[in-house]
């Protein structure tokens, strides 16, 4: 997920994710995970997914472990 510059700092990240999380519940998703950076540039990102009840987790599906990621799972 990326916001342009224009619209950081807006919510626009913030109300997509939410967005995200309640449709994966109502197909009955049970487990969302995702892959970012790992660079400070990416900072953001992981803050907001952590707060949103994500923690890192080991790769998953066809990831291997890799410097330049970081792995995150929230259960639903």
């Amino acid at each position: 997920m990326r916001t342009a510059h224009q619209a950081r700092g807006k919510g626009v990240a913030k109300s997509l994710l939410i967005h995200l999380v309640e449709q994966a519940k109502e197909s009955g998703f049970t487990r969302l995970s995702l892959e970012t950076g790992t660079e400070d540039y990416f900072l953001a990102a992981r803050s907001l997914y952590q707060s949103h009840g994500f923690v890192e987790c080991d790769p998953f599906a066809d990831y291997v472990l890799d410097p330049n990621s970081t792995f995150m799972t929230k259960t639903l």
